[in-house]
């Protein structure tokens, strides 16, 4: 009995001591983790301070000098009397105040080119939301499983025959496989292409438009369903234009759907007809923007019309300018003398003033229209961007106001314009508008280094 109560006690006595050791481990770890580290610490370091930075792009000093009347006009004065500009009409105004610095001939109607689209996205803004999109649909002519089906335009001449991820003229263009694939999905079996194209009226060209201008590519006839504003060749820059394209939109609907191309028709979609499939255009402040980026001639001529529609004005080159002409005179901008036979600028008939061309961005740039802000960014940036990406690039000025000017261009045969807002070299932001006609063959170059002068010109005193 002794032997075996020795046995258990020394059991019990091995595990205490086994159970000691490892406290007396643990013990240890913990002074040697925490208590030495609490001995001999060190002062925390704070974290590094941040660099400071010199922003890139700052925002004009509202106290920055407005130019005087006098120190404008002798620094401008060589520049505008060189004889390539011609029969010169321009404008300058300080955008904070709309004070008028400097004029010449600013009331007289001139030919204006495409800085005409200056007053169309002028009138889009105003009007329209500028996430609107334009639809474009295909119905049935029946209630039947299969028969005709209706390719129903609405005004958006981006519509693309291109296939899913391939490139296309527009950004952000409505494909017709879209269509398609929404036509395969309804049940419907289309025997038959028609296009309704009803939404537009009117001449299909405008008065002082050349024919010559379609082949060239300049210009399509406008209707309200196209493919690639009627390129037919969707990715080049100078591609020719249709003279048919409402029917040539159907005919690759057609194709696409394998009926007949050769037999699509002209034709009204019936009243209340079923909706098949629907297609919807880039936002409208994307398409402002390729508009005045690329001198967009359709595209200009489609969102005119889509001005007026929303004030219940035809949807036609007389609508689209009423309409156009009527947002202006809203936004208090002098439309004086102004006589248009289109919204884009293409027509030798149309006629505007530097007053009027320069009230509108001066309108966008002032404190008292703050929804024509955008305007400012739908304009080309001076050696940087859309038509204006090669010029103001003269290493001789040291590329003068590139970056620091943003305008419309307008060319014609002997007709040159510039409109928009520059930041001069005081840091005053001042709006201007010229249109140089029966230009010289350096017109162009002649007009920039007037508007070169001007960004020089601080002229305070």
């Amino acid at each position: 009995m002794a032997s075996k109560r020795w046995r258990k006690s020394t059991g019990v006595i091995f595990g205490v001591v086994v159970l000691a050791f490892v406290a007396a481990l643990v013990a240890a770890a913990a002074y040697f983790t925490l208590g030495s580290r609490s001995a001999g610490a060190r002062p925390s370091v704070p974290p590094p301070r941040a660099p400071t930075v010199k922003p890139g792009v700052v925002p004009v000093a509202d106290t920055a000098p407005t130019p005087s009347a006098g120190g404008l006009a002798a620094a401008l004065a060589a520049a505008a009397a060189d004889p390539n500009l011609g029969k010169l009409g321009g404008r300058i105004t300080d955008a904070m105040t709309g004070q008028e610095l400097w004029q010449r001939l600013d009331d007289v109607p001139l030919l204006p080119a495409s800085t005409n689209k200056v007053l169309t996205a002028t009138a889009a803004l105003l009007t329209l939301d500028r996430q609107a999109r334009i639809s474009t649909r295909v119905v049935a002519t029946n209630q039947n499983s299969q028969g005709p089906v209706v390719l129903v335009g609405a005004g958006d001449p981006t519509l693309s025959a291109a296939p899913a991820g391939a490139d296309t003229w527009y950004r952000g263009a409505a494909r017709i496989s879209d269509l398609v694939d929404q036509i395969h999905r309804s049940g419907v079996t289309p025997t038959a292409v028609q296009v309704d194209s009803s939404a537009f009226t009117g001449p299909t060209m405008a008065p002082g438009w050349d024919p010559a201008d379609v082949d060239n590519g300049d210009i399509a006839p406008i209707e309200s369903v196209m493919i690639d504003a009627g390129r037919t060749q969707p990715t080049t820059v100078n591609s020719r234009r249709t003279k048919t394209p409402a029917l040539d939109a159907g005919r690759e609907l057609a194709k696409a759907l394998g009926v007949d191309p050769a037999a699509v028709t002209i034709a009204s979609a019936p009243a209340g007809a079923r909706q098949l499939a629907v297609v919807h255009s880039a936002p409208l402040i994307q398409r402002l923007s390729q508009m005045m980026n690329a001198s967009d001639n359709v595209m200009a001529e489609c969102i005119a019309r889509e001005v007026a529609a929303a004030i219940n004005r035809p949807r036609s080159f007389t609508g689209a300018v009423d309409a156009v002409t009527n947002r202006l005179n809203i936004a208090h901008v002098d439309t004086a003398g102004v006589a248009l036979a289109d919204s884009s600028g293409l027509s030798v008939n149309d006629r505007l003033t530097a007053k009027t061309l320069d009230g509108a961005v001066q309108a966008a740039a002032g404190p008292d229209q703050p929804s024509l802000r955008a305007l400012l960014d739908l304009l080309p940036i001076a050696g940087g961007s859309g038509t204006l990406a090669e010029r103001f690039l003269d290493p001789a000025t040291n590329q003068g106001p590139a970056g620091w000017l943003r305008a419309k261009t307008g060319s014609l045969t002997a007709v040159n314009a510039l409109a928009g807002v520059v930041t001069d070299s005081s840091g005053r932001v001042l709006t201007f508008a010229f249109i140089s006609n029966d230009a010289g063959p350096n017109g162009r170059n002649a007009m920039d280094a007037l508007a070169t002068k001007l960004w020089f010109c601080g002229c305070a005193t």
